[in-house]
């Protein structure tokens, strides 16, 4: 049987499992170290955390208590959107890992194209982040590199200087919202889509056509939300604190929707709400 062990292959011949366990929103502490435990635990072998989360450190924690090997971990973390900027990336990056206290990373990502510290020269600042993600991806301390919220004018301003195309591209992909044309354009450039929020900020369990889908399949709304999104190609990063929320999004492998109930869902145009413009946000 299939499970979250199972792995996408990225352009560089790395593979990275197909459902990551998301941080966002968990705060630093015992409970985050909690929850990242109880997700190894359920199987889990790829942790997705930020520098903008502040919760590095007990990801960092949970990956040395858990007793599973580093290397069969997979862990990302993300450069902060005020850190951008060659000096500045390096700088950030060492923090991370300090915080992390990981010797690398299997996947270091810039978290938004188009940071408001920087909306004046956003091309030159990106272009600079990217140019100490190409440094620090040959010395070996992270094994694979991306991008997370680029649009696609964000992503061909990035080739115009880049040497190493970026192998992931992290963005809001849920029922309704499937942003297809970033979706394309990353994969014309082969990226694998990770697709964060994958419950749309918790609002798709107040959408009425959700529950018939899980009554049909047995199964819970996150669950087929989790299902949808692989079937979708995504790979999504579902987050919860709960272990048995936890283990549930776990369990998608035991079934498959029909082609209809995925272009059902997909068409839920703006159920939980769109994802945010990167070119007019404050952060």
């Amino acid at each position: 049987m299939k499970s979250v062990k199972d792995c996408y292959k990225l352009s560089n011949g790395v593979e990275i499992p197909c459902i990551g366990f998301g941080t966002f929103k968990a705060h630093d502490g015992e409970d985050t170290v909690a929850a990242t435990l109880s997700a190894i635990e359920a199987g889990y072998r790829h942790i997705d955390t930020a520098q903008a989360y502040g919760n590095e450190e007990s990801v960092g924690i949970a990956v040395k208590k858990c007793g599973v090997d580093r290397k069969e971990l997979f862990v990302t973390t993300k450069l902060k959107p005020s850190c951008q900027g060659y000096e500045n990336t390096l700088k950030a990056f060492e923090g991370s890992m300090k915080r992390l206290n990981m010797d690398y990373v299997d996947l270091y990502l810039i978290h938004w194209p188009n940071p408001v510290d920087f909306r004046d020269n956003w091309q030159e600042v990106t272009s600079g982040s990217w140019k100490a993600f190409e440094e620090l991806y040959r010395a070996g301390r992270i094994r694979s590199i991306g991008i997370s919220n680029f649009r696609p004018h964000h992503m061909d301003e990035l080739m115009k200087t880049a040497e190493i195309t970026p192998m992931v591209n992290q963005i809001r992909l849920c029922p309704g919202d499937t942003q297809d044309e970033t979706a394309e354009h990353s994969r014309k450039l082969n990226m694998v889509l990770q697709a964060y929020s994958p419950f749309g900020d918790g609002k798709i369990f107040g959408v009425p056509e959700m529950k018939p889908l899980a009554e049909k399949y047995g199964k819970t709304v996150s669950q087929i939300c989790i299902r949808w999104s692989l079937q979708r190609g995504y790979l999504p990063l579902p987050k919860s604190v709960k272990p048995e929320r936890i283990r549930e999004n776990a369990d998608v492998f035991d079934f498959e929707l029909e082609a209809s109930d995925v272009q059902l869902i997909a068409d839920l145009k703006g159920c939980v709400g769109y994802s945010h413009d990167p070119d007019t946000t404050t952060w």
